[in-house]
């Protein structure tokens, strides 16, 4: 066996639980929150934020603007239609 085999073989075991299935980090999952992280990181590096944000308040500025901040509102308040 290739000693590169030997170091995937233990990452995997290393991964795993008891019975050969993968561990449940549970609460406070670090795994998790390292993958959220990342993609918030890649989104806002896009610019992709800064668009929608500028779109954002070009309706509220808008004729659009009374019917968001009622919607808003309304979100707010737990109020349903």
């Amino acid at each position: 066996m290739s000693e590169h085999h030997e170091d995937t073989d233990d990452q995997a075991k290393s991964s795993r639980g008891k019975h050969g299935r993968d561990k449940n980090e549970g609460e406070g999952n670090r795994t998790a929150d390292r993958k959220y992280r990342e993609g918030v990181r890649r989104h806002v590096e896009s610019g992709a934020s800064e668009h929608a944000a500028d779109e954002a308040q070009r309706a509220v500025e808008s004729d659009e603007g009374d019917e968001l901040r009622r919607a808003e509102n309304e979100a707010k308040s737990g109020r349903k239609r």
